[in-house]
Protein backbone atom coordinates (compact mmCIF):
# COMPACT_ATOMS: atom_id res chain seq x y z
CA UNK A 1 0.00 0.00 0.00
CA UNK A 2 1.39 3.51 -0.42
CA UNK A 3 1.33 6.15 1.98
CA UNK A 4 -1.02 8.77 1.67
CA UNK A 5 0.22 11.99 0.24
CA UNK A 6 2.60 9.59 -1.89
CA UNK A 7 2.24 7.89 -5.82
CA UNK A 8 4.26 4.77 -6.16
CA UNK A 9 5.53 4.10 -9.46
CA UNK A 10 6.50 0.36 -10.91
CA UNK A 11 8.15 1.27 -14.43
CA UNK A 12 8.76 -2.37 -15.91
CA UNK A 13 9.86 -3.26 -19.46
CA UNK A 14 8.69 -5.98 -21.16
CA UNK A 15 9.85 -9.39 -20.15
CA UNK A 16 12.35 -10.85 -23.22
CA UNK A 17 10.43 -11.64 -26.44
CA UNK A 18 10.90 -13.97 -29.39
CA UNK A 19 12.74 -13.73 -32.30
CA UNK A 20 11.88 -16.85 -34.06
CA UNK A 21 9.50 -15.78 -36.48
CA UNK A 22 11.15 -12.78 -38.93
CA UNK A 23 8.17 -12.31 -40.13
CA UNK A 24 6.22 -11.43 -37.42
CA UNK A 25 5.74 -7.80 -36.86
CA UNK A 26 7.35 -6.02 -34.19
CA UNK A 27 4.01 -5.31 -32.38
CA UNK A 28 3.12 -9.07 -32.51
CA UNK A 29 6.15 -10.91 -31.28
CA UNK A 30 5.28 -12.85 -28.29
CA UNK A 31 7.56 -13.86 -24.82
CA UNK A 32 10.13 -16.56 -25.72
CA UNK A 33 10.80 -19.16 -22.38
CA UNK A 34 13.15 -17.04 -20.59
CA UNK A 35 10.97 -14.09 -20.99
CA UNK A 36 7.92 -16.44 -19.42
CA UNK A 37 9.65 -17.43 -16.78
CA UNK A 38 11.07 -13.55 -15.89
CA UNK A 39 7.37 -12.53 -15.77
CA UNK A 40 6.58 -15.15 -13.01
CA UNK A 41 10.00 -14.51 -11.30
CA UNK A 42 9.30 -10.67 -12.00
CA UNK A 43 5.68 -11.09 -10.24
CA UNK A 44 6.99 -12.87 -7.27
CA UNK A 45 9.22 -9.96 -6.47
CA UNK A 46 6.59 -8.17 -6.61
CA UNK A 47 4.31 -10.33 -4.45
CA UNK A 48 6.94 -10.94 -1.99
CA UNK A 49 7.13 -7.33 -1.11
CA UNK A 50 3.73 -6.32 -1.01
CA UNK A 51 3.43 -4.49 -4.11
CA UNK A 52 0.10 -4.57 -6.63
CA UNK A 53 -0.32 -2.01 -8.60
CA UNK A 54 -4.00 -0.24 -8.94
CA UNK A 55 -3.68 0.98 -12.12
CA UNK A 56 -1.88 -0.63 -15.16
CA UNK A 57 -0.61 1.65 -18.26
CA UNK A 58 0.81 -0.78 -20.78
CA UNK A 59 1.98 -0.74 -24.27
CA UNK A 60 -0.23 -2.19 -26.19
CA UNK A 61 1.83 -4.74 -28.12
CA UNK A 62 1.72 -8.23 -26.99
CA UNK A 63 5.00 -8.64 -25.23
CA UNK A 64 4.42 -6.09 -23.06
CA UNK A 65 0.38 -7.90 -22.26
CA UNK A 66 1.61 -11.17 -21.75
CA UNK A 67 4.51 -9.74 -19.41
CA UNK A 68 1.57 -8.14 -17.64
CA UNK A 69 -0.67 -11.25 -17.45
CA UNK A 70 1.74 -13.49 -16.65
CA UNK A 71 3.37 -11.49 -13.55
CA UNK A 72 -0.62 -10.71 -12.60
CA UNK A 73 -1.17 -14.53 -12.25
CA UNK A 74 1.93 -14.32 -9.29
CA UNK A 75 0.84 -11.39 -7.97
CA UNK A 76 -2.32 -9.66 -8.34
CA UNK A 77 -5.34 -10.68 -6.02
CA UNK A 78 -7.37 -7.08 -7.16
CA UNK A 79 -8.35 -5.91 -10.03
CA UNK A 80 -6.85 -3.58 -11.25
CA UNK A 81 -7.88 -0.83 -13.99
CA UNK A 82 -5.50 -1.61 -17.38
CA UNK A 83 -5.06 0.85 -19.73
CA UNK A 84 -3.05 -0.92 -23.46
CA UNK A 85 -1.97 2.57 -25.06
CA UNK A 86 -0.44 2.86 -28.37
CA UNK A 87 0.93 5.95 -27.07
CA UNK A 88 3.77 3.84 -25.27
CA UNK A 89 4.72 1.88 -28.26
CA UNK A 90 8.65 2.77 -27.91
CA UNK A 91 8.06 6.24 -26.51
CA UNK A 92 9.85 9.12 -25.42
CA UNK A 93 10.44 9.96 -21.74
CA UNK A 94 8.50 12.86 -22.25
CA UNK A 95 5.66 10.98 -23.86
CA UNK A 96 5.79 8.49 -20.91
CA UNK A 97 5.48 11.38 -18.06
CA UNK A 98 2.59 12.78 -20.09
CA UNK A 99 0.80 9.46 -19.98
CA UNK A 100 1.54 8.78 -16.20
CA UNK A 101 0.58 12.14 -15.00
CA UNK A 102 -2.92 11.11 -16.58
CA UNK A 103 -3.03 8.10 -13.67
CA UNK A 104 -5.79 7.92 -11.52
CA UNK A 105 -4.62 5.71 -8.95
CA UNK A 106 -1.78 6.05 -6.37
CA UNK A 107 -0.09 2.68 -7.47
CA UNK A 108 0.43 2.44 -11.11
CA UNK A 109 2.42 0.21 -13.27
CA UNK A 110 4.16 1.18 -16.54
CA UNK A 111 5.17 -1.54 -18.82
CA UNK A 112 7.40 -0.46 -21.97
CA UNK A 113 10.25 -0.25 -24.08
CA UNK A 114 13.23 0.56 -24.64
CA UNK A 115 15.32 3.01 -25.18
CA UNK A 116 12.52 5.03 -23.65
CA UNK A 117 11.91 3.56 -20.46
CA UNK A 118 15.78 3.06 -19.68
CA UNK A 119 16.27 7.12 -20.25
CA UNK A 120 12.63 7.99 -18.15
CA UNK A 121 13.63 5.40 -15.12
CA UNK A 122 17.14 7.24 -14.83
CA UNK A 123 15.70 10.84 -14.92
CA UNK A 124 12.72 10.13 -12.63
CA UNK A 125 14.85 9.43 -9.14
CA UNK A 126 16.40 11.98 -6.74
CA UNK A 127 19.86 9.62 -6.43
CA UNK A 128 21.95 7.60 -8.79
CA UNK A 129 20.92 4.05 -9.00
CA UNK A 130 24.32 2.42 -8.46
CA UNK A 131 23.32 -1.13 -9.96
CA UNK A 132 25.33 -2.19 -12.88
CA UNK A 133 21.88 -3.69 -14.92
CA UNK A 134 20.25 -0.30 -14.24
CA UNK A 135 21.93 1.71 -16.98
CA UNK A 136 20.68 -0.88 -19.86
CA UNK A 137 17.54 -1.54 -18.28
CA UNK A 138 17.55 -5.24 -19.40
CA UNK A 139 14.40 -6.98 -20.49
CA UNK A 140 12.08 -7.47 -17.42
CA UNK A 141 13.98 -4.41 -15.85
CA UNK A 142 11.70 -2.96 -12.62
CA UNK A 143 12.59 -0.04 -10.81
CA UNK A 144 9.85 1.22 -7.61
CA UNK A 145 9.82 4.22 -7.04
CA UNK A 146 8.00 7.02 -4.74
CA UNK A 147 7.06 10.48 -4.94
CA UNK A 148 6.53 12.36 -2.38
CA UNK A 149 3.04 13.88 -4.50
CA UNK A 150 -1.13 14.42 -4.16
CA UNK A 151 -1.56 13.65 -7.86
CA UNK A 152 0.38 12.39 -10.63
CA UNK A 153 -0.18 15.55 -12.19
CA UNK A 154 2.42 16.95 -9.97
CA UNK A 155 5.39 14.41 -11.12
CA UNK A 156 8.40 16.36 -11.89
CA UNK A 157 11.63 14.15 -12.68
CA UNK A 158 14.25 13.79 -10.32
CA UNK A 159 12.35 14.00 -6.98
CA UNK A 160 11.39 10.50 -6.63
CA UNK A 161 12.75 8.40 -3.91
CA UNK A 162 14.05 4.50 -5.18
CA UNK A 163 12.61 1.52 -3.35
CA UNK A 164 13.50 -0.53 -5.33
CA UNK A 165 15.07 -2.04 -8.88
CA UNK A 166 14.82 -5.62 -9.89
CA UNK A 167 15.87 -7.33 -12.78
CA UNK A 168 15.00 -11.35 -13.58
CA UNK A 169 17.40 -13.89 -13.03
CA UNK A 170 19.16 -14.76 -16.42
CA UNK A 171 18.87 -18.41 -17.63
CA UNK A 172 19.08 -19.80 -21.05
Amino acid sequence: MTPLGYRRLILTRHAKSSWDDPLIEDRDRPLNARGRRAAIELGDFLASRGLEPEEVLCSDTQRTRETWERLAGAVIETRPEIRCLDALYHASPETMLEVLRSANASSVMMLGHNPGIAEFARQLPAHPIHDPEFRRFPTGATLIIDFAIEDWSELVPGQGSTLDFFTPTRRG
